[in-house]
């Protein structure tokens, strides 16, 4: 299918690329049953992804949302005549209390046109598009900031993994890709457990391979001892649907999760928040406690990204390979709470030859023995969501009272023009930088000799 999507005319080169390998998946895996939409963005980027025949409605709201839909189609039947639908039956189930899933019938309006009309007479946000979410994709670039870059075999993660007892009896809860099966083989990634990675042995290397297992390595890596359980909620093109997200959310709730780590990111119509996940987050404020974390997105926009953009989360931009600066790709704005390095990451990844999917590197082979080096949001969300779980296990706090530490610490060293940054760290030692003369562990005076 791919080339055969009108919006993809409208989109710059790159971001076309990655949005049609993204529809064309799921037409792949769904057939019909789902197909993508795109609106693009006036500058060329996505305004938002959506299924196409599918609505998020507050529950209370059906039958008023049902009304406006047939109203709809019968104003389009008399504009267009042609034999009426004699069954108006619109498929409807639970997603999470208070929000239903609708899909549309062929002949209601497209999920655009209808949403106009829902908000002109209930108001924004009864009824929003059941959206796309991507592994820290955002308007402008979808998914990660850079494809996956080759290194030597045998490389060394960086930042380096901790010898401690970081995170022990924290348990991290990551929504991504799975877990790879020789994930084990690298020391720091032995004890996480997860569902398989779906491209796993596939060559060459699919998109989206090893972003689950590269996003645990880090996390890993500051907090050795922690518990991590590895979700595949994307496997489809490295994403997802609301819908289908948020139940899966729901069950973990009863697993004892001390931090949700959510790599996902999606722009919204208007903005708006993502109403399933807003229920979700009503729901965790139960659990005392447990934190939510969560990638910015890798747009270089100030626009908000869901769900890192709700207030109740703590949300990560990413530093640039100084450490100094924000990364070029990262969001940023007031909602985003904290900058980690997010730039030529090193850390776990599948074994094999990729195929870059993206202008201008579009067809380039890379060759890869077992690691990769990575840059975007998703891999400085995970020094984070470890530095919280190395604090968990050495002071005895909760989650959000970790973070809410951390956070006052990462003001207090805030950096002009960029925001309060976190930077890697060993039981209380923060490592900074290599520099070609130092080892790169130090105090906070970067001047000063390392002490590692």
């Amino acid at each position: 299918m791919t080339g055969t999507y009108s919006w993809a005319n409208d989109l710059e080169p790159g971001v076309a690329d990655q949005s049609v390998y993204i529809a064309d998946a799921f037409a792949e895996a769904t057939g019909e049953e789902t197909e993508i939409g795109v609106i693009p963005a006036a500058n060329r980027g996505i305004d938002y992804m959506y299924a196409q025949r599918q609505l998020l409605v507050r529950d209370q709201y059906l039958g008023r949302v049902l009304a406006i839909l047939d109203r709809e189609q019968d104003d389009r039947q008399t504009q267009e005549p042609g034999p009426r639908d004699s069954d108006r039956a619109r498929p409807v189930q639970p997603v999470i209390a208070g929000i239903v899933l609708l899909r549309l019938h062929p002949s209601d309006p497209s999920v655009p046109y209808a949403l106009n009309a829902i908000d002109r007479e209930l108001g924004e946000g009864i009824a929003t598009p059941d959206h796309v979410l991507t592994v820290a994709g955002g308007v402008v670039s979808g998914c990660p900031a850079t494809e996956p870059e080759e290194v030597y075999d045998q490389a060394e993660p960086y930042p380096s993994a901790c010898q401690d007892s970081g995170g022990r009896g924290v348990l991290i809860y990551m929504t991504d890709t799975g877990l790879l099966k020789n994930a084990s083989s690298h020391a720091w990634l032995a004890g996480v457990t997860g569902d398989p990675d779906p491209g796993d042995g596939i060559q060459p290397i699919p998109a989206y391979t090893g972003h689950g297992t590269f996003v645990s390595g880090v996390a890993r890596c500051l907090a050795p001892a922690a518990e991590i359980i590895v979700t595949n909620e994307f496997r489809i093109a490295g994403s997802a649907l609301e819908s289908d997200v948020v139940p899966r959310l729901v069950a973990a709730l009863g697993l004892g999760v001390d931090i949700f780590h959510l790599t996902m990111a999606a722009p919204s119509r208007k903005d708006l928040p993502l109403i399933a996940f807003e229920a979700w987050l009503r729901l965790l404020r139960q659990y005392k406690g447990v934190l939510c974390v969560v990638a910015a997105g890798n747009s270089d926009t100030r626009r908000p990204s869901w769900p890192a953009a709700f207030s109740e989360v703590v949300s990560v931009g990413a530093l640039a390979a100084d450490w100094r600066s924000r990364a070029s790709f990262s969001n940023f704005g007031g909602w985003v709470d904290v900058y980690a390095p997010g730039r030529d990451l090193v850390n776990a990844y599948a074994t094999g030859i990729y195929k870059c999917h993206v202008t201008p590197y579009k067809g380039q082979e890379r060759h890869f023995y077992g690691m990769a080096k990575w840059s975007g949001t998703s891999f400085s969300t995970p020094i984070v969501t470890g530095l919280i779980a190395a604090r968990m296990s050495r002071t005895g706090e909760n989650g959000r009272e970790a973070a809410a530490a951390l956070l006052a610490q990462a003001r207090r060293q805030a950096i002009p023009g960029v925001g309060a940054i976190l930077l890697p760290r060993c039981d209380g030692e923060r490592c900074g930088p290599p520099e070609r003369s130092r080892c790169g562990c130090g105090g906070e005076d970067r001047q000063r000799p390392c002490g590692c």
